[in-house]
């Protein structure tokens, strides 16, 4: 696994642990030798993960769309920066730089852009890992809501069981490269069971 993308807040949020592992993430993933994919910005936890990955001599190559460009948000000093023309053509560009995804702390852009990685994982769009970073338990609640949707029946259990989750960055690299994807969705096992119903 050679590249990662990490999703996280725009802002700092209100706890110094969340900069604490923004910075101990790219620190990481550079003295690892792995490329740091993100969303392009100076500002908040994505600056700090690019910052502290490029202090450690690492690679870290930005997506932002044109008009975040425009409003002089895009960080200034990457190794590589794509402009690309909007929200949905970066998430494709992440998508094809990447071997995998992590979540850090965030909010709702965070949470879309992670969600629609996991998704297109389960359609078998990619077979790549997807990952919470889950500080301070900040990540619990939502999945207390997974599993409901997995035992309600709107998640399959073998996404859900493979949805990695720690709040330790080594561990979740370390479960990154020991990833095996599951089946993708309307694969054997949903095509057997729609059979037997017709």
């Amino acid at each position: 696994m050679n590249s990662i993308a990490i999703f996280c807040g725009s802002s700092l949020g209100t706890d110094q642990i969340f900069a604490d592992i923004a910075k101990l993430t790219g620190e990481t993933i550079a003295k690892q030798g792995k490329t740091l994919v993100y969303g392009g910005g100076r500002s908040g936890l994505m600056g700090l993960v690019a910052d502290s990955a490029l202090a450690k001599g690492g690679k870290v190559i930005g997506v932002i769309p044109q008009n975040l460009v425009d409003a002089e948000l895009a960080h200034p000093h990457l190794t590589e920066l794509y402009t690309v023309k909007d929200m949905h053509e970066r998430k494709t560009k992440m998508s094809e730089l990447a071997d995998g995804f992590i979540a850090l702390p965030g909010g709702p852009g965070t949470w879309e852009e992670i969600f629609e990685q996991w998704t297109w994982a389960q359609l078998g769009i990619h077979l790549k890992p997807c990952a919470f970073l889950n500080v301070e338990g900040f990540y619990d609640d939502l999945f207390k809501f997974i599993q409901l949707s997995t035992d309600k029946g709107f998640t399959k259990s073998r996404f859900t069981n493979t949805l990695i989750q720690s709040d330790s960055i080594e561990v979740i690299l370390e479960q990154l490269e020991r990833f095996v994807a599951p089946e993708p969705k309307w694969g054997a096992q949903e095509r057997e069971i729609l059979d037997k119903l017709a």
